[in-house]
């Protein structure tokens, strides 16, 4: 990548080396952060992939040796931090790279967090002040490495860890786990297929679209979360029809990462709803997203309409205000190849109550602009379900 002006040092949320090539830096970053064997968190997908290979190769030959652990789900699970922990042991290890999409960024953070403590991690479940049982001592530093634009968990200081006994998505947080250094290197996106392109794009939406509705004051959280959706409304159709295309996906790197810097204003329904999908049918968090989209929306229409005038403004849509909105999202999801409904991947309304109470209950829910219901929630899952997009 050429120009140089996607070349940059950021301190904003953390120190972030942003540009293509720059996964070349990884051992001096690791110097930096007093790393001698850090362990690699990745997911199976990459880690037999020429790119992955490469990297450890370069630490290596860096003198930086790299023990690498990659038994991870797609919605990681505290028994595979449990795992990671033990890897991280018998390795010898002394810092973590988080190297991957959202699943490997969150595990490896939750690793960092856990090899240093007695308590279990759903001790740290974020509620209440539960952060202050961590042994801070005890953490070691992170350098989050993403190679999809969706999540931002590479800015977050927290990871969605699954409970397999209780069948949850749990927050598990401490403010020291936002990543030491963040490498955004879209060299390493581009061989993205173009449905994970898809649903990691429209998971970085969710993120901000939510935190751009929420009800909370955080005036510089709706400024980022506000440019971030117009790079995404420019960029993502981009990268999927054409995923070689360089910039496009540096700023959709950029996008992801805005969003989960505003979402510490809030999130809301759709997160609400897809934590406790994901941990009950163990779908991609960035499609169930996508496909609860529009029907949050909808749900949330007389609370948001100010919002959408001014999103549709920005954004520069054909239609105006609210409506506008909406036909832009269900186009985009479209263009994109996003189902329209739940049903159509295999979720039905079986488990309608038990959906319903599990969302009224997620952290998401309370920057939801209007604090719905179990029942509430209940009825947007079966619409979610059905296809049944009201005018």
């Amino acid at each position: 990548m050429s120009d140089k002006r996607f070349t940059s040092n950021w301190n904003y949320p953390t120190a972030m080396r942003v540009g293509a090539g720059r996964i070349a830096e990884l051992p001096q970053l690791c110097r930096e952060m007093g790393m001698a064997t850090p362990l690699l968190v990745t997911d199976p997908g990459l880690v037999a992939l020429p790119m992955l290979q490469q990297v450890v190769e370069n630490c290596l030959s860096s003198g930086v040796p790299v023990a690498v652990f990659s038994e991870i789900k797609g919605n990681p699970t505290g028994a595979n931090v449990r795992d990671g922990v033990t890897a991280f042991r018998a390795h010898g290890c002394d810092g973590v790279i988080a190297f991957g999409g959202g699943s490997a960024l969150d595990a490896g953070k939750a690793i960092a967090l856990m090899v240093g403590q007695t308590h279990a991690i759903w001790d740290f479940e974020d509620v209440g002040d539960n952060y202050l049982r961590v042994n801070v001592a005890g953490m070691v530093p992170v350098i989050a490495v993403p190679t999809t634009a969706g999540t931002g968990s590479e800015v977050g200081r927290s990871s969605v860890i699954t409970d397999e006994r209780a069948k949850l998505k749990k927050i598990i947080f401490h403010p020291r786990m936002l990543p030491e250094i963040v490498v955004l290197d879209p060299e390493l996106t581009l061989g993205l297929p173009p449905h994970i392109t898809a649903a990691t794009g429209m998971d970085a939406l969710s993120h901000n679209l939510e935190a751009w509705c929420a009800p909370g004051f955080h005036p510089m959280a709706e400024g980022i979360a506000l440019e971030a959706m117009r790079l995404i409304s420019v960029n993502l159709p981009k990268v999927f029809a054409d995923g070689s295309d360089l910039e496009a996906r540096m700023q959709m790197l950029v996008a992801s990462s805005m969003g989960a810097t505003a979402f510490q204003r809030g999130l809301g329904a759709m997160h609400a709803l897809a934590h406790p999908l994901g941990a009950l049918f163990d779908k991609h968090h960035g499609l169930l997203n996508a496909i609860l989209m529009p029907y949050v929306l909808k749900a949330n229409e007389e609370a948001v309409q100010e919002k959408m005038n001014r999103l549709a403004r920005y954004l520069d849509l054909p239609g105006q205000g609210f409506r506008g909105v909406m036909e832009w999202v269900v186009n985009l999801r479209s263009e994109l190849g996003i189902p329209h409904c739940l049903g159509e991947i295999g979720i039905d309304t079986n488990m309608a109550e038990v959906i319903g109470g599990l969302a009224e209950t997620d952290p998401s829910a309370g920057g939801n602009p209007i604090l719905f219901t179990a029942h509430d929630y209940e009825q947007l899952f079966i619409d979610a379900c059905t296809g049944a997009l009201p005018e």
